[in-house]
């Protein structure tokens, strides 16, 4: 697990799943340093989230590959 540029670790889109993402482009999940998480995704526009929050949707092979990596 590598840190990038915005002190996140990337957990997903490492190339070991099915390999349609590029580096940026496609559904993620990171580790921040305050033991959340952030997740890279599509807009999901099936109803509206409150001010200041949002809500993307990920394919589920996405979060397996996450609970992996963290060995869960």
């Amino acid at each position: 697990m590598a840190e990038n540029k915005h002190g996140l670790v990337r957990l997903t889109g490492s190339g070991s799943g099915s390999g349609e993402c590029g580096d940026d482009d496609c559904p993620n999940v990171y580790a921040t340093d305050r033991g959340s998480f952030v997740v890279q995704g599509s807009t999901f526009t099936g109803f509206r989230a409150p001010d200041g929050e949002s809500l993307v949707e990920i394919p589920e092979e996405i979060l397996r590959e996450a609970v992996h990596v963290l060995g869960w």
